[in-house]
């Protein structure tokens, strides 16, 4: 998607691609219906933000609450055992609500002209070498077409939330996706304003912190756990959602999300909320984990002097048709080395393909690849935002460079 007039806030990067997430709170009320007139306001806000050329992915809670009256009212002799947390009756509701929640998105972004998407996700499939790749790659295709993907922890498998054995999985999954995303920015937006020196509900001269630069032993003891018995976060889990942010490049932002033209207003940088601040730039990040390829790597490909130029000069994906050879027995999901001709260090990156189906196509053009292989996974050996350039490059990521539209 083109992106015409990234949002920047004063000093720090422009902010390309964004991750919101919706928290109980504010996706529904205190009965558990969908607070349609909260959603349909955000949802608003995030469109124009949208319209504007920002990259946009929302995580939503909710899905368990506006299922549940549906749930109790089809099972009438069951309502005794259909308590909060009673792990199977929660997973049925979250199946119910999610079509509520779903179509409820789906509505008031048409309004604005822009589709949707619904992605259930676990935490455990990002941990995995195909589920990583396998949603990046869809989040990437989804996001250039300009549609918002939704995302909710997937509960009807992912018991850890439901059980209470794991408070805010999805502020953790919203790190995580952000993470995986090379987000700019991540936003949990709740009816908490930030963190405390206290919790305000207990201690009511308790002082809004606006700014952390590192999660200290002190900052870990302001946060708690949830509130009340509708979410199931609290400080306690957006801390560790913090951890995962600042780590990876990510900024994030704790917010209130009644406040008027939230979103918009922290784009612009306005100091709303608590805004944890990361502890490297996002690219700088992901360059030193591809770049652990000089030891991580379990294969690697040689590749043309055509390709070497693409690659160091133009800032393009990796394709079959410049592949030479194959070295080793990689799976799909490993870091590789990208080697010249001549043998020197052209790049590192995950590969999107194992060494045995590289070696199918490698010198093929990538309208050829369909037709060899059993599973297509797309026209790139290593994508260019898994591609970091070596020594020939002098290090310079490649990750908002253009790709080109044919071999």
């Amino acid at each position: 998607m083109a992106r015409l007039s990234a949002k920047t806030n004063p000093d720090k990067r422009a902010i390309r691609r964004a991750v919101f997430k919706l928290g109980t709170n504010i996706v529904t009320r205190d009965s558990g219906e969908l607070d349609i007139e909260t959603i349909s306001d955000l949802v608003g806000q995030i469109a124009g933000a949208h319209r504007s050329g920002l990259e946009l992915v929302i995580v939503s809670s909710g899905a368990v609450g506006a299922g549940m009256d549906t749930l109790i009212t089809r099972s009438p002799k069951s309502r005794g055992r259909l308590r909060r947390r009673n792990v199977t009756a929660r997973q049925a509701a979250a199946a119910i609500g999610q079509v509520d929640v779903i179509a409820l998105y789906k509505s008031e972004f048409g309004r604005y002209g822009i589709d949707v998407a619904q992605t259930l996700l676990s935490r455990s499939v990002l941990n995995q070498r195909d589920g990583y790749l396998n949603v990046r790659g869809t989040m990437e295709m989804l996001l250039e077409a300009g549609i918002v993907p939704i995302v909710n922890e997937n509960d009807v498998v992912a018991v850890e939330e439901i059980v209470g054995v794991t408070y805010g999985d999805n502020d953790r999954l919203s790190a995580m996706l952000a993470n995986v995303l090379d987000a700019d920015l991540l936003v949990l937006l709740g009816e908490m304003d930030g963190l405390h020196t206290a919790d305000p509900h207990q201690a009511p001269d308790a002082v809004l912190i606006h700014d952390v630069y590192e999660i200290t032993e002190e900052i870990r003891a302001f946060a708690g756990g949830p509130s009340d018995n509708r979410g199931s976060g609290g400080m306690r889990s957006k801390l560790a959602a913090a951890e995962v942010t600042t780590l990876s490049g990510v900024d994030m932002v704790i917010a209130d999300g009644h406040v008027e033209n939230i979103v918009g207003r922290l784009l612009d940088g306005e100091k709303i909320g608590t805004r944890f601040h990361s502890l490297v730039p996002p690219t700088e990040s992901r360059k030193r984990w591809l770049l652990t390829g000089g030891t991580e790597a379990t294969g690697a490909v040689t590749i043309d002097d055509g390709a070497v130029r693409a690659l160091t000069e133009k800032g393009v994906s990796l394709l079959p048709v410049g592949v030479t050879a194959v070295d080793g027995d990689f799976e799909r999901g490993d870091i590789i080395g990208v080697k010249s001709l001549s043998g020197k260090d052209v790049a590192w990156g995950l590969s999107n393909y194992s060494a045995a189906q590289t070696r199918l196509v490698m010198g093929k053009r990538s309208g050829e690849m369909p037709n060899i292989l059993e599973n297509y996974f797309g026209r790139e050996i290593v994508h260019r935002n898994n591609l970091v350039i070596g020594a020939i490059g002098a290090m310079e990521s490649t990750s908002e460079r253009p790709i080109p539209s044919s071999d």
